[in-house]
């Protein structure tokens, strides 16, 4: 396993965001458009990110994602099946908001090659990053098109952006979380020295322990805060 590994995005869409506001819980015309609209969202999030780590590869030495076509803003390239289209749209248009707490989603993970890699360890972080990233800087993208929006006097454009925004930085957030498989975890193995067959071995526990960890409401509260708090300055960087 120290040879290669693949890198996994995984969305989770906590109630600290208004489930009410995203997942219709009567389907007329209006709101099954608002569900569509966020399903779009929600793939295009996950395409920026999975590119994100995988052009940072490209760049690192490793060139596996990009020979596969990875390295594309193209969605197709990235999707899962049951993570991108299944699992989500099966959330949002049949479970009624008093049912779960959460959203699942994720995105075809990307192939890298860790010896291929100049640095091993920096560059291992550094792709990790890419993804997390990606979505922090399409957070502040988000927010100025929104301003755009505001200038236009298009309230529906304000609000769609305002809300992709708080959605990218809950993902931001989310997979720093240091639990296999998000992105924090593989940080965390390499500040803290841990070997590939360790981390594997948790691995295999990963998605039961952040299933348990997000029920969490202090968890909750926290993703929240730092959500709603980074929104808040970056919209103040554009005067909305």
């Amino acid at each position: 396993m120290a040879h290669g590994r693949w890198k996994r995005s995984i969305a989770i869409v906590l109630d600290c965001l208004d489930r009410n506001s995203y997942f219709p819980a009567h389907m007329d015309a209006n709101l099954i458009a608002d569900g569509l609209i966020f399903y779009l969202g929600l793939v295009t999030l996950l395409t920026f990110h999975e590119f994100g780590h995988a052009w940072m590869a490209w760049k690192c030495g490793d060139d596996t994602a990009k020979l596969q076509g990875r390295v594309s803003l193209n969605p197709l390239v990235h999707i899962d099946p049951i993570g991108t289209v299944v699992m989500p749209l099966l959330m949002i248009f049949l479970l009624p908001p008093s049912v779960g707490r959460f959203l699942v989603g994720w995105a075809k993970p990307v192939p890298v090659k860790l010896s291929n890699l100049r640095n091993r360890n920096m560059d291992d972080i550094l792709v990790t990053l890419a993804g997390p990233w990606m979505n922090l800087m399409l957070a502040v993208v988000l927010v100025a098109m929104a301003k755009v929006g505001v200038m236009a006097h298009s309230p529906s454009a304000v609000e769609l952006c305002i809300n992709m925004a708080r959605l990218s930085l809950l993902l931001f957030f989310f997979n720093l979380l240091p639990i296999p498989p998000l992105d924090g975890s593989r940080v965390a193995r390499v500040l803290v020295g841990m070997s590939y067959e360790t981390y594997y071995h948790i691995s295999r526990f990963g998605f039961i322990i952040l299933i348990v960890v997000i029920q969490i409401p202090a968890i909750r509260e926290t993703m929240s805060r730092l959500t709603e708090g980074s929104l808040t300055i970056i919209s103040g960087w554009f005067g909305i």
